[in-house]
């Protein structure tokens, strides 16, 4: 579809499914809205869980090897975003260079990733909040039946979400400050305790693969296969970057906010590169922190911060870092909301989803149909369904995404090279290449019953698609409009 078509049902130009989105965010509100969303689980459990169980001190370079492989992504982001400022980001993209079908694969496919990444987190949240507070876990945490606490979390976010993107801009910018102080706090104390001696080995022995074998016959692709994951080593370190990966994936979220930018050519890629910059510094310093004052085969994985300062005399940390848990989560959870409401919203006005979704409230400005349509289904399943063995779903999606935006960049360049570009990727097309082949390495890390059920779920979109998005997208309503009209 041409790009000026797009850009214009986003403006309203066409008269047919334009925007009342407002224009109000600056640059300094998509970098706290992209922190918000990065800093969360990263830091207060991937980090101790990986070390422990994968890379031991190396899960700082396995941090490392994600931030250079999602730097990568984000350029691409950056170029597009500038170029066709609007919202549902890879969906959006993917609609401009590869068509309607492409279009709604990856517009599903973030659904997915953000809705499935909204309900982790929520309950992630509930847990924290419970042991921070002493509330009971018949209704907070894992082991609630019906988990109260992530309900009622993604409820009132979502009468944040749909009162207004400044609202939501606000409260997630305050959450951020409070978030990057105890990050800064772990930095500072965390430096008086730091013992050199656990760091050595750095990348610790690669551990022969249960039922025996050399250590060298491990796969450094396993999850593909269904194979176990290597344990430490090279491939160790490579596995635990496939996992932590899922911290950096929210910076996507920022590209489907390009309708509420005020500058969006210039605002769009200062925000994803400079959140990106921000929170890979964050990652590697913490982790370098943690693994430096506890061994790595003592890391505590369910709180590994908060146990690693009471281990040294400060409880009081841990008790501020379980502050920081529950803020940062928050955040998480806040642009998540709106980065659902901004998908569907796209996908809504182009009538590949019911064309009430892709309307905008008169007063608010917001999306608010899609975003209490995402709070209410995420709140379901977040309340009953133990969801870690599909926290892996949230990288997959994500991953494919970029993959495709990778893609997008050296296509456009090729079709329209005469479009305004106000950030270009450097060294096109192999920038884009050495990303497409990064991501799809990292994707086959992921375990066999991840993949299964993302193309179970792909499988189901296609249906949606034939079933109800075919035949009600603008594109088919120009054909009919075409076949209807006198030749």
């Amino acid at each position: 579809m041409p790009v000026e078509r797009i850009l214009a049902r986003s403006r309203g130009d066409d008269g047919d499914g334009g925007t009342d989105l407002k224009r109000t965010l600056r640059a300094r509100d998509m970098v706290g809205f992209g922190v918000g969303i990065i800093i969360g689980t990263g830091i207060f459990t991937l980090a101790g869980v990986e070390a422990k169980q994968h890379a031991g001190p190396a899960v700082t370079l396995s941090f490392l090897i994600g931030a250079v492989v999602a730097a990568l992504a984000a350029v691409c982001y950056a170029e597009l975003a500038s170029s066709i400022p609007t919202a549902g980001s890879a969906y959006t993209y993917a609609f401009a260079t590869m068509g309607e079908l492409v279009a709604w694969i990856i517009g599903w496919d973030l659904l997915l990733e953000f809705g499935l990444g909204l309900a982790v987190v929520s309950r992630s949240w509930s847990g924290y909040l419970a042991e921070l507070l002493g509330l009971p876990t018949a209704w907070f945490g894992e082991d609630a039946t019906i988990n109260i606490g992530a309900v009622v979390i993604i409820a009132l976010l979502t009468a944040v979400a749909v009162s207004g993107i400044r609202e939501s801009s606000r409260l997630t910018n305050l959450l951020v400050l409070l978030k990057l102080a105890v990050c800064v706090l772990i930095l500072v104390v965390g430096a008086f305790f730091v013992n050199p001696a656990n760091l050595s080995p750095f990348v610790p022995p690669a551990q022969p693969p249960e039922g025996g074998g050399s250590v060298f016959t491990q796969p450094v692709i396993s999850g593909v296969f269904g194979l176990e994951p290597t344990v430490f080593g090279i491939g160790g370190m490579l596995t635990a970057a496939a996992v932590v990966f899922f911290a950096y994936t929210g910076f996507e979220a920022l590209a489907n906010m390009g309708e509420e930018v005020r500058r969006p050519r210039r605002d769009l890629p200062i925000g994803l590169l400079g959140a990106l910059a921000v929170c890979a510094l964050l990652y590697v310093g913490v982790s370098l922190v943690l693994t430096a004052m506890v061994p790595y085969t003592e890391i505590d994985e369910g709180a590994p911060l908060a146990a690693a300062f009471t281990g040294v005399g400060l409880p009081w940390i841990g008790g501020l870092i379980g502050i920081g848990a529950v803020v940062g989560l928050t955040s998480v959870m806040m642009v998540e909301l709106v980065t659902i409401g901004r998908i569907g919203y796209a996908m809504g006005r182009d009538g590949l989803l019911p064309e009430k979704i892709g309307t905008a409230h008169p007063r608010w400005g917001t999306p608010h149909r899609m975003t209490i349509i995402g709070g209410v289904v995420c709140a379901m399943i977040a309340a009953v369904t133990p969801i870690t063995a599909l926290a892996d779903m949230v990288s997959i999606g994500a991953l494919s995404a970029m993959i495709i935006v990778a893609v997008a960049v050296p296509v456009l360049r090729r079709t329209r090279p005469d479009l305004q570009r106000a950030f270009k990727v450097p060294f096109s097309p192999v920038v884009p290449a050495i990303t497409a082949v990064a991501c799809l390495y990292l994707m086959l890390n992921l375990n066999l019953d991840t993949w299964i059920r993302f193309v179970g779920w792909l499988v189901l979109g296609l249906i949606v698609y034939v079933g109800y998005g075919r035949r009600h997208s603008f594109l088919a309503r120009d054909d009919a409009d075409r076949s209807d009209s006198p030749s």
